[in-house]
């Protein structure tokens, strides 16, 4: 049984969103869902790091996580800024038991142990705010982050893999908070999204900075491919 990991799904099967107009985001869902048959199995996990639907509402969802639900394997959800129907995660784990969307899962929080492998994080914040309500969201994120991690640390003696939306640097920007928090944590692998075209994308730190190995997943940079993880 595989991890695998993607973020920015962007999916607007129930409303009026399309990312096709985007450059390179063409037929993605398509794209997507032919790359996800191709390597993932039932009995595979993926995680998605955020963005997964432009629904303003959960019972808007339907569509979307219909989709997500109907592709092989169990899936791990984590919050990003576009993800505006996210709510309560009581809320939500009775809204995907109500619907049998079963093979979905929330991360929020907490954590989850997939063969073996324990995975953490949270949705994180802006590189590059400075102002009292950014001070008080990171705060927030940091102690969502210690409390998922510390929760993987008690399902698996293995080393909890950090899943973020936001990236924590960017080119020579970090957002310090953040990036604190893992290096005092001993986090050694970090996955995030968010970061979308070609231009932001060369400014992505990928691979080793700081001790932490680094991943971009963002479905553009991946071409819409599942990354595996482990």
């Amino acid at each position: 049984m595989s991890l695998f990991a993607i973020a920015d799904l962007h999916l607007s099967l129930g409303t009026d969103k399309p990312m096709d107009v985007f450059h390179g985001w063409s037929d993605y869902v398509d794209r997507l869902k032919a790359n996800w048959e191709r390597l993932v199995t039932d009995g595979d996990t993926v995680m998605i790091a955020g963005d997964i639907s432009w629904a303003m509402k959960l019972e808007e969802c339907d569509a979307d996580f219909s989709f997500i639900h109907s592709l092989p394997g169990k899936k791990l959800l984590l919050k990003g800024n576009h993800d505006y129907w996210w709510t309560t995660k009581k809320k939500m784990d009775d809204y995907l038991a109500l619907k049998g969307f079963d093979t979905i899962r929330i991360l929020f929080n907490n954590a989850f142990e997939v063969d073996g492998k324990t995975v953490c994080g949270t949705r994180g914040w802006y590189y590059d705010k400075e102002g009292e309500h950014d001070i008080k969201v990171i705060n927030r994120e940091i102690g969502r982050l210690k409390m998922s991690y510390n929760e993987a640390k008690k399902l698996s003696d293995s080393e909890p893999i950090v899943f973020l939306h936001y990236p924590p640097v960017y080119g020579d920007i970090e957002c310090e908070e953040i990036m604190s928090a893992l290096l005092e944590l001993g986090v050694k692998e970090c996955y995030y999204g968010h970061l979308h075209g070609e231009r932001t994308h060369k400014n992505a730190v990928t691979g080793m900075y700081k001790g932490i190995d680094f991943h971009l997943i963002s479905c553009d940079y991946m071409r819409f491919v599942p990354v595996l993880v482990r």
